[in-house]
């Protein structure tokens, strides 16, 4: 059985895109015969980021002697961390190949959580992913962007999907005699979600916010209308996803937004901004609206057919993600 190691700086218990993508990785991997083990900050000592303490900075003493132990056949690296820094420095110092993936446009991140310039940050992410043999990214835009940033590895686009049989709801869609604006998601500033509770001040929205974060204190604060729920899962969230009539994704941050298509496949459109992620993922007019003012993607979303979004979905599976996943591994030992 060939044995993959993942490693994260992800606490694999936490809701966010990366977490989900390698969760269902390790699933079909383990259809196809692949044993999977996974280095996250559950394995060291580790303290929370100042001012997001989604992201955990840990202490990774002992990380060479652990995957020794573990003896991979292949080594991935998700996240540019302090866990997947010291992995990097393992392969290289031991001359394995390893491959990347990049998830989130950490230098737009770092600039507005902490203000630090693009530059700066984009500087050690081309430096982090340019021995990787394959860095996989989330879409063909994002594959032309970090190409303009002058990434010098091989960047392939690499796609996402939904998990059918978790998101089964339990309801129809009820009535409601204001317009259903929903958001999934991480409550982080970065998500730029004040575009989206602002709309709570019109009296013919409703906007619910399914999530938690460092940002939600201040939005609860700013917007006492809209309706926050905290994380949801399973039927409990698709019940969201089925009651609202938009789904939001105001972000500009984000390089996918897996969020996006577990909407569209319980049939409600989504309303979003055209920037990376958006661009790759919504067929303007068909299971949703990309517009610069987010109210007029909103009301056109309305006037869309929720059975033709649905079936829009099907395209995304997790079985293709596999696929273009496994078909870039690469043996840690050169030929």
């Amino acid at each position: 059985m060939h044995k993959i190691l993942i490693v994260s700086d992800n606490l694999f218990d936490q809701v966010n895109g990366v977490v989900t993508t390698f969760t269902n990785i390790k699933k079909q991997a383990e259809l196809h015969g692949y044993d999977i083990d996974i280095i996250n900050p559950s394995h060291f000592k580790y303290i929370d980021a100042p001012r997001y303490p989604e992201v955990k900075l840990s202490r990774t003493s002992g990380i060479n002697k652990m995957i020794d132990t573990i003896n991979p056949d292949y080594i991935h690296i998700c996240t540019e961390g302090p866990i997947g820094l010291a992995a990097r420095g393992y392969c290289r110092k031991r001359k394995f190949n390893y491959n990347t993936s990049y998830h989130t446009r950490f230098p737009e991140f770092v600039k507005k959580i902490y203000g630090i310039p693009k530059w700066i940050t984009y500087a050690y992410v081309r430096w982090f992913h340019k021995d990787s043999t394959v860095v996989l990214t989330t879409t063909t835009t994002m594959v032309e962007e970090l190409k303009e940033h002058k990434f010098r590895p091989n960047v392939i686009p690499w796609t996402r999907g939904v998990d059918r049989d978790v998101l089964q709801p339990t309801a129809h869609k009820a009535d409601s005699d204001k317009t259903v604006l929903l958001y999934v998601g991480r409550v982080s500033k970065e998500k730029s979600l004040d575009d989206l509770c602002v709309l709570s001040k019109n009296e013919k929205y409703h906007v619910q916010i399914v999530g938690d974060g460092p940002y939600r204190k201040r939005l609860e604060k700013k917007y006492p209308l809209v309706e926050f729920v905290g994380y949801k899962s399973g039927s409990e969230l698709a019940d969201y996803y089925v009651n609202a009539d938009v789904f939001v994704f105001p972000s500009a941050a984000d390089t996918f937004g897996i969020v996006i298509i577990e909407a569209m496949s319980l049939g409600c459109p989504v309303a979003a901004y055209p920037v990376p992620g958006p661009i790759d993922i919504i067929e303007q007019g068909r299971n949703g609206i990309m517009d610069t003012n987010l109210e007029t993607a909103i009301e056109e979303c309305l006037k869309l057919d929720r059975h033709r979004v649905y079936i829009s979905s099907f395209r995304w599976t997790w079985e293709n993600c596999w696929e273009i996943f496994k078909d870039n591994l690469i043996s840690i030992k050169p030929h």
